[in-house]
Parts: C-alpha cells; sequence; structure tokens
C-alpha cells in the first residue's frame, strides 16, 4: 500500500488558481495552473464567476497529481490557501452560487461605508474586528448581496443560503456539501468576527443585518475540516488546513516570533507583522488580524493592506500593451538610469493602507517630452516598493522600531531590481527564500501538520531557507527625495484632497 507522504494545496488567488504537491520536507513536486477571468461590470466593480474557480480549482489538482506521477493514495492530506474578503452566496441544497463572486478589489459598498462611518459605527468595528470600516471586506458584501438578489434575505433568514470566502465555497464542493466551514484567518477579514471571542459577533451581525444562518463554522488553521470526495483525485482525501493567502505566507515563510515581517507580491501587496497573543490595535491605521490559531490559541498581526502590485504590471501589459509580459518589466527598469521624474500612483480600486480612500483614482505625474515606456514600467515598479514604504513606516510607528528585515515572496520578487530597489527604499535588508511560493507551501504545511507529516513550528522554522539577501545601497538623502516625490503624488489622487 502507497505511502501517503505529499501535501496537496489549493492556492486560489485573485488572477489564477493553482494546485501544488510538496513532499514532506517541503518541496514542490508538481504544479496545476489556470489563470482566472475578471470581470469589470461597472466602475469599481471586481466579480468572479465561482464555476469558473470551482472548475479551475478541479483541473488545477488533477493536473498536479497526473504530473507528479503519484497514485493518490500518496496524498496525506489537502490544504487550501485563498484570495481573502472575496464573497460568496449560494444555495446550501444545490451548491449553486446566486450570482458572481465580488472580489476583494470591488468597491460598491463604498456609499455604504461611508453611511456606517458617519452613523458612528467604525470605533465598534474597529474595537472588535481590528479592522476599518471598508469596502475591501467582506461584510458589506455580504449586506450587498442579501439586499440585490432577490429574494436572497428572507431565504437567508429561512436557512436555506450558506455565505462564504472563497475557502469555504471550495470546502463545500469538495466534501460535496457535508461541510460548511471556514478557519479564524478568513473569518478575522469579514467585518462580523470578534477577534477577543473567536465567534460571530451578534452586534455586528445586527449592525450589518446578517442572519447567523449564513455563516460557516470557524476552525483552527489545522483542523480536520472533512473529507474531499473521491471524484477530485480517484479516491477520498482529507481536508486538514485553510488560511487566507497572506497569513498562509506568513507561516510558509515561517514568522513565528514577534516582530518577523514578511510581505507578499502578488495582484497586491499584503505585509504583516507577528504581534503575538494579543490583539493589539493599530495607531497608525493599519489591521490587526489573525496571523494563525493552533490549538483554538490564536496568534495576532498587525497588516498593511496594498490593493495594486503585480496588477499595475498586468496594467501596463494588458491594458496599456506596451510590454509583451511581466518578466520584460525587469529590462524596462535597467535599461535607464532613473524614471526621469515620473511617479505612477496604481489606485485603480481606491487607495488602501494607510491612506483607506475608496474613492482615490490612479494618476501618472511628472510626464514629459522624454518620457518613454521605460519610465513608465519603471514608475509601475516603484510604486510597489514606495507603497510598501507607506506600510512600514506606520508599522515601525506601532511597534516603536522598523523591521530588522522583511522576508518577501510572491510573483514578483523574481525581479532582482525590484527587490534591490524595494531594500533601498525601506532602508533595510529584503530576504527571498529558496522556494517563493509561500503562501501554498504555508497551506501544505497547516495540512502536513494536522496529518502528522510534520513537527511544530520550530521544525517549520528549521526548514525556511535563504536564497538571496538584498541589502540596501542607495544614499539616504536620495532615498528620501525620491519618496517625498512618491507622497506629493499619492496627495494629488486623494479624493479628501489630503
Amino acid at each position: 500500500m502507497a505511502v501517503a507522504d505529499h501535501v496537496l494545496a489549493i492556492d486560489q488567488g485573485t488572477t489564477s488558481t493553482r494546485a501544488i504537491i510538496f513532499d514532506r520536507a517541503g518541496r514542490p513536486v508538481a504544479v496545476g495552473q489556470r489563470e482566472l477571468r475578471q470581470f469589470y461590470p461597472a466602475d469599481g466593480w471586481v466579480e468572479h464567476d465561482p464555476e469558473d474557480i470551482w472548475r479551475d480549482t478541479v483541473v488545477c489538482c488533477r493536473t498536479a497529481l497526473e504530473s507528479s506521477g503519484l497514485d493518490a493514495g500518496r496524498i496525506a492530506a489537502i490544504g487550501i490557501t485563498n484570495q481573502r474578503e472575496t464573497a460568496i452566496l449560494w444555495d446550501r441544497a444545490t451548491g449553486e452560487a446566486l450570482h458572481n463572486a465580488i472580489v476583494w478589489q470591488d468597491r460598491r459598498t463604498a456609499a455604504a461605508c461611508r453611511e456606517l462611518k458617519a452613523a458612528g459605527a467604525e470605533p465598534l468595528v474597529r474595537e472588535r474586528t481590528g479592522l476599518l470600516v471598508d469596502p475591501y471586506f467582506s461584510g458589506t458584501k455580504l449586506a450587498w448581496l442579501l439586499d440585490q438578489v432577490p429574494g436572497a434575505r428572507a431565504r437567508a433568514e429561512r436557512g436555506e443560503l450558506c455565505f462564504g470566502t472563497v475557502d469555504s465555497f471550495l470546502l463545500y464542493r469538495l466534501t460535496g456539501g457535508a461541510v460548511h466551514a471556514t478557519d479564524a484567518t478568513n473569518a478575522s477579514r469579514t467585518l462580523l468576527f470578534n477577534l477577543h471571542t473567536q465567534d460571530w459577533d451578534d452586534e455586528l451581525l445586527r449592525l450589518l443585518r446578517i442572519p447567523r444562518a449564513l455563516l460557516p463554522d470557524v476552525k483552527d488553521c489545522a483542523a480536520d475540516f472533512g473529507v474531499a470526495e473521491a471524484s477530485l483525485l480517484g479516491r477520498p482525501v482529507p481536508v486538514l488546513g485553510i488560511a487566507g493567502d497572506q497569513q498562509a505566507a506568513t507561516v510558509g515563510q515561517a514568522c513565528f516570533d514577534i516582530g518577523m515581517t514578511k510581505s507578499t507580491y502578488g495582484t497586491g501587496c499584503f505585509a504583516l507583522l507577528n504581534i503575538g497573543p494579543e490583539p493589539k490595535l493599530s495607531r497608525n491605521r493599519l489591521l490587526t488580524t489573525v496571523a494563525y490559531r493552533f490549538g483554538g490559541v490564536p496568534t495576532y498581526a498587525i497588516e498593511g493592506s496594498i490593493f495594486v502590485a503585480g496588477a499595475a504590471v498586468q496594467w501596463l501589459r494588458d491594458g496599456l500593451r506596451i510590454i509583451p509580459d511581466a518578466p520584460s518589466s525587469e529590462r524596462y527598469a535597467t535599461d535607464i538610469k532613473d524614471a526621469g521624474g515620473v511617479y505612477l500612483v496604481p489606485a485603480f480600486t481606491g487607495l488602501g493602507a494607510p491612506y483607506w480612500d475608496p474613492d482615490a483614482r490612479g494618476g501618472l505625474f511628472g510626464l514629459t517630452r522624454d518620457t518613454g515606456i521605460a519610465h513608465l514600467v519603471r514608475a509601475a515598479l516603484e510604486s510597489v516598493a514606495y507603497q510598501t514604504r507607506d506600510l512600514t513606516e506606520a508599522m515601525a510607528a506601532d511597534a516603536g522600531h522598523p523591521p530588522a528585515a522583511l522576508r518577501v515572496d510572491g510573483g514578483m520578487v523574481g525581479n532582482d531590481w525590484l527587490m534591490q530597489f524595494l531594500a533601498d527604499m525601506l532602508g533595510v535588508a529584503v530576504e527571498r527564500p529558496a522556494v517563493t511560493e509561500t503562501t501554498a507551501l504555508g497551506a501544505a504545511y497547516l495540512a502536513g501538520l494536522q496529518a502528522g507529516l510534520f513537527g511544530g513550528l520550530s521544525d517549520l522554522s528549521a526548514a525556511w531557507a535563504l536564497e538571496r539577501r538584498f541589502e540596501p545601497r542607495l544614499d539616504g538623502r536620495e532615498r528620501q527625495r525620491l519618496y517625498a516625490g512618491w507622497l506629493q503624488a499619492v496627495a494629488r489622487v486623494r479624493s479628501t484632497g489630503a
């Protein structure tokens, strides 16, 4: 009989779905990947088709297994990591979604959020959830679905519907409708979850008019989430780990000590600072969130969220069509000595932390007759570093000191020029691990911990390996001059005129 010594990680992201099989040493063995269609039905609206997400997940899992050459009996467990805050509402009996998924980037509930803030709700929300009132989070998206989908609210109150983030929807489908659950990290991104009680908050549910019967059970990140039906891989496989993508990357980066910081560069950019067992609130408009939860005991993080990072390069490729592919952006950036005073503020779906301005829109500044494609590309890449500086400045103010180093991962970190500019702009070392697919690796670690394939967190820390360390080289005065220009550009796109 085959020994079950591998883990299948499902990594369902904003622009693609992947499945990666890892061995018990945490090494990737095989991958399946498909790009995910985006829908933009109105200004600031972003949607996905839940059926696309499900079909792509099944195809990717089967592709990875076939590519690995392994028998399904070698898969000990499945771990799931997902784009967070994306809201799906589905029929409890059939599993069919009532509407497209409303993606985390979506801004359609900006007016509702303004009304909540005007009514004085934000202090309560912040104290209970660690979050700010913003369209980014799932709660107002769910309220919109209940109000706008005909009959949804009445059906929800009768217990006929399920709500969940993408992890919960996939788990429901994988288990044939047997399990409606999520983990504490995804729950903590909804505006509905109380960090202190580690449960859904009845007062917040009343505030947003959300029936409790809609909501999934909340489990630890490493837990028994049920069994994926044999139709997926040819035999039943337990689902033993779930975490939102940024928290999964925190686990994959082994940021288990207080003060350790990681930043993930995908569609957006998300930096998390481990703050330990107490959910301290940021004083600088960052978020407090669950980093991970084991044995019912949560560890918390301060998080900064940037909505557009890699998506800016996608825009250059697909929107403006001025570059053939994302990797070519590094060549364009190195072809010129600087950006020529050009700044791109990629507020395509508003500004995230620390500004939280959903009505801001993108801007391109400093153009001259000499501006060319290379300047635009370099400005797009530089915007990622400037936005990260925004986050780390706020984190340093909260923590009392800057991070000793920044561990990085995600699709953009293969760009050596960008990683060096990031170190230069932050003034701290940037550490790129040997395995940069740390989001999927974190999901694999969680499932593997529950399956007994991996030891404790100390073993995961020991397995983390450095591939390259980028030390800052830029003169401090030049660093400040460039960053001052960025702050001026941001001020010009702010809807508040700040």
